[in-house]
């Protein structure tokens, strides 16, 4: 039994590692004779074993116990060590594998900054969206209570919005977005309806927070005044800073027409030196310029942007396009106002108070306009103006005129053709192209007879 078992352990290892059982017979072998008789053989290696039992029961004694044998070589007990790896300790191991980690599968705070980066901007995009619109709420809210009063007692509908038929005064600011609301007044003498538009920054845009660190600006309020036809007469005025001026006299369809002169100081006035003044006429300067005027543009200098009286307001320049009709813009008598809020951007609910008087102004305005009436020779004035405007806009739009047609004619002609072509009875297309031929001669004699009644008149 026992030297069978001996022959087994030979087999099995022969079988579970193959790669060093070859190596191990190339060894044992000098040449490549001693190899083709041992594969020849298939009992060569059972002989061999047979031979020397006594080598294979020591050799296979070792691995049962290796304490017993102390005088045993180091070489083979190093390759005991290396088979078995029973050797090496399991905690230098795991040391030796967690050392070899690359460093960017490791787990740290500095794998993710990227991602903590996008998280932070994300929450402080979201916190001053919240934050500035709800100061831009507080803006409006504060700037309709302190003005309710003085608009309700004015206008007989205040803060309509537009959503049923019948006009309703709902007492209450219409929100565009996060950061325009509007208020529409009507029902007074002289005047259509008034549009108040409340504009502040973006305060909900960080970027335009950010943007607003190295150019500030300052919220607006825009105030737009629709009058009658009989209650304005023939005029167009503007006042306000010198660079408001210079732009819109660029921007605006009737300043750049009517009021082609530059702007002009008004210290003659008593106007501060920031001021210009824009007029069609020095008569509309001195009519729409009294005492109470002067005194409201003086006080609130500082918060006047512009203020624009005009008859012909028709808004910024319009090129005309292709296809659109070629006639004057349609106008409107209106009055606009702009004012800029105290605080250069860091608004508080308070300064919206201090508008309060400007509100008067315009009240005073409208009233004022209704009241104001050139004299004769203003009025003839403003007529020349309106005929000369209306003269070089036709002389402008001349060749467009006579080009506009063109398209339309040759159209028709080359449909006339077709139709002709098409004509399958040869005898009705001759007739067709006879009566087209008789067609073009008449308009040709008739050019004639025109150019000889000319002729005959210049002689």
């Amino acid at each position: 039994m026992r030297g069978a078992r001996a022959l087994l352990i030979p087999v099995l290892l022969l079988l579970l590692a193959l790669p060093f059982s070859r190596g191990r017979y190339n060894d044992d072998f000098d040449d490549d004779e001693d190899i083709v008789d041992f594969d020849d053989n298939d009992f060569a290696e059972f002989e061999d074993m047979n031979d020397d039992p006594v080598a294979e029961e020591e050799t296979a004694s070792p691995r049962v116990s290796p304490s017993s044998q102390p005088d045993e070589d180091e070489d083979e007990a190093t390759v005991e060590l290396e088979d078995g790896q029973d050797g090496f300790d399991d905690s230098e191991t795991q040391v030796d594998c967690l050392n070899t980690v690359p460093d960017h599968l490791q787990n740290s705070w500095e794998s993710y900054y990227m991602e903590i980066l996008m998280v932070t901007g994300l929450l402080a995009y979201i916190m001053n969206y919240i934050i500035g619109k709800n100061k831009n709420s507080r803006l409006a809210h504060a700037w309709f209570s302190s003005h309710r009063e003085l608009l309700e007692s004015n206008f007989a509908l205040v803060g309509d919005d537009g959503t049923s038929k019948e006009a309703v005064s709902t007492g209450k600011l219409n929100q565009e977005n996060e950061h325009i609301y509007n208020l529409w007044c009507s029902g007074r003498v002289c005047c259509e309806g008034m549009l108040i538009q409340l504009k502040f920054l973006k305060r909900q845009d960080l970027l335009n927070v950010l943007a607003r660190m190295m150019r500030p600006v300052c919220d607006q309020v825009q105030i737009k005044v629709t009058l009658t036809e009989e209650d304005m007469d023939t005029f167009v005025f503007a006042v306000g800073t010198k660079k408001a001026m210079a732009r819109l006299q660029k921007e605006m369809q009737d300043l750049s027409e009517f009021c082609g002169d530059k702007p002009k100081s008004g210290a003659k006035y008593g106007l501060p030196d920031s001021l210009a003044i824009l007029s069609e006429m020095g008569e509309v300067t001195d009519g729409v310029m009294d005492n109470k005027m002067v005194h409201y543009i003086t006080n609130h200098a500082d918060k006047i942007e512009s203020i624009h009286f005009s008859d012909q307001f028709s808004g910024p320049k319009v090129m005309q396009e292709e296809g659109q009709p070629l006639k004057l813009p349609d106008t409107k008598k209106t009055l606009l106002f702009t004012f800029n809020v105290p605080g250069m951007g860091n608004t508080s609910p308070k300064d919206m108070d201090s508008l309060l008087p400007l509100m008067n102004m315009v009240i005073y305005s409208i009233d004022k306009v209704k009241k104001l009436r050139l004299n004769r020779e203003g009025k003839q004035k403003a007529d020349r103006n309106r005929a000369r405007v209306e003269e070089n806009f036709l002389k402008q739009t001349h060749a467009q005129r006579q080009e506009a047609p063109q398209p339309r004619r040759e159209e028709k002609k080359r449909a006339e053709k077709e139709r002709i072509m098409n004509e399958e009875d040869p005898e009705r297309q001759r007739r067709l192209e006879e009566a087209a031929q008789r067609r073009e001669q008449k308009k040709i004699e008739k050019k004639q007879m025109k150019m000889k009644q000319i002729k005959v008149k210049a002689m």
